[in-house]
């Protein structure tokens, strides 16, 4: 008896090969993940959170799904929402988005969706482990920048661990945020 892919010697052509049982491999990167894009795809900006970045200290950023109804979509779709007074916490093993305003579709019927209920945030395991860490030991923040559409069309949130700012850090930032402004008014001048 001979194997699959394998010919008999009687039978087989004077100048063929046999084939081998096992086939030469070419190099694939089992274990490599994809990398990561330094900024996020994204292509329709729904809200933004244009106060955490002077509110507080930025640390690390991820990119959250949200886990939505048909409803929200659509109502985020049309432009509508705000998370502007909204946070992230960690429960168990789950991230949930809690006082964010999708406003209701107008065009819903009996089952539209509540306007601020608490929305689930889909990250890996991995991910949650380090933001339950950083909450839970350092102190830390989970604040959302922004949600806005992806390529594909899916609504993400730019969620970020950071850390509250003290009156004096909010001064200095102010005052050196008008010092750029200045000295890019007279290097304009100079020409």
């Amino acid at each position: 008896m001979t194997a699959v892919g394998e010919a008999s010697a009687s039978s087989a052509h004077p100048y063929a090969t046999p084939l081998p049982s096992r086939l030469p491999r070419a190099y694939i990167a089992l274990h490599m993940s994809r990398p990561k894009p330094a900024t996020f795809d994204k292509k329709k900006v729904v809200a933004e959170n244009r106060r955490a970045r002077f509110e507080y200290e930025i640390d690390t950023v991820y990119e959250a799904g949200i886990a939505l109804t048909g409803t929200e979509v659509k109502s985020l779709r049309f432009g509508e929402g705000s998370i502007a007074e909204s946070y992230a916490e960690v429960k168990g093993s789950e991230v949930w988005l809690v006082n964010a305003n999708v406003p209701e579709f107008s065009h819903g019927n009996r089952f539209n969706h509540e306007a601020k209920r608490p929305r689930k945030l889909l990250l890996h395991e991995r991910e949650i482990n380090k933001l339950h860490g950083a909450v839970a030991r350092e102190g830390m923040t989970l604040v959302p920048l922004s949600v806005y559409f992806n390529a594909q069309g899916r609504a993400k949130v730019e969620l970020a661990l950071a850390k509250g700012r003290k009156d004096h850090d909010k001064r200095a930032a102010i005052k050196e945020r008008e010092w750029k402004r200045e000295a890019g008014r007279i290097m304009r001048e100079r020409g």
